[in-house]
């Protein structure tokens, strides 16, 4: 038997083409695709952007020889590159699965044998095919403050290097990671209008990664973890904040590794919940020698000494 007449499928989509786009809903629908193959003994592979996996089958080595079939999974149906599929694999039977058909008549949906599609005009749709994706462990949620400000350190500052050493580590977490800033704004959607609602967002989170001094503090206020990072040679704010709560995860700029970075993060993921939760508490029930409060009732009750002119 020869390799073309071997059943063996080639798995295809926007997530496919080089400067195609790729979806979580994508990722989940192929997932499902491949569960379904899987269990019905059909080989397949699967061909990826190598602008999103470098390591994976590209559709340039994916050779037609191999395949007698292709599938095209999720997305819509549309376009020349959609197209182009139906001319390199030509000998192959081409299905589409969990698309959408905006106009039956474009090339690139007439290609296909058979299109089983999410939604198409008059055609009784399929659920999409995400919903019956395998279901895959939760990750961690990881909130990212930072900051690229703070002049005001001058050459100390470090924020920068900082910023790009630590999204790059995070880049290679398993974690889903949550951009926030601070700054709270009554005409910008993308950020909070009220502490609260900010404070709500970080009560959802499983950890806080920073390098801000509130990024801290309002992490350990809502009883969340938070990896910190002061981002001022020599230390500065964040890192008389965590000598003041007695947080551990703090990494001056001059120790800011990739291992260090490890460490903590695995703390704060194991440990650091119930740690934050405590200070958190502790907050709650300062004694009066370190309340900031009860020191300025105190220095409002003092007779005021001289100013000096």
């Amino acid at each position: 038997m020869t390799a073309r007449k071997t059943r063996r499928a080639l798995l295809t989509g926007w997530f496919t083409f080089l400067h195609g786009e790729v979806t979580a809903g994508d990722e989940l629908a192929l997932r499902r695709v491949q569960e379904v193959l899987d269990r019905s003994g059909i080989p397949y592979d699967t061909a990826w952007s190598p602008g999103f996996r470098p390591d994976a089958l590209s559709l340039e080595d994916a050779h037609p020889e191999r395949y007698s079939h292709l599938v095209f999974v999720c997305g819509p149906l549309h376009g020349p590159r959609v197209a182009a599929l139906h001319e390199r694999y030509a000998r192959c039977v081409r299905i589409a699965v969990g698309v959408s058909v905006i106009d039956p008549d474009d090339p690139a949906v007439r290609g296909f044998h058979r299109v089983l599609p999410r939604d198409a005009p008059g055609v009784r749709p399929y659920p999409d095919l995400a919903a019956a994706a395998p279901r895959q462990p939760a990750t961690p949620v990881a909130g990212v403050v930072l900051t690229r400000g703070q002049g005001e350190y001058g050459r100390r500052r470090r924020h920068a290097e900082v910023a790009e050493r630590v999204t790059g580590w995070l880049a290679e977490r398993d974690c889903a990671r949550v951009e926030l800033d601070t700054r709270l704004a009554r005409d910008d959607w993308r950020l909070c209008r009220t502490s609260a609602q900010f404070q709500s967002v970080l009560a959802r989170l499983d950890v806080v990664v920073t390098d801000r001094l509130h990024g801290l503090v309002l992490a350990l206020c809502a009883g969340v973890p938070a990896l910190a990072v002061d981002p001022v040679a020599g230390g500065a704010k964040v890192t008389a904040q965590a000598r003041a709560y007695r947080w551990p995860a703090l990494v001056p700029v001059e120790r800011l590794t990739p291992g260090e970075l490890d460490r903590w993060w695995r703390w704060c993921l194991v440990s650091g919940r119930a740690a934050a939760r405590r200070r958190r508490d502790a907050f709650r029930d300062l004694p009066e020698q370190d309340d900031p409060g009860a020191a300025l009732v105190a220095a409002l009750r003092e007779r005021p000494a001289a100013v000096r002119g």
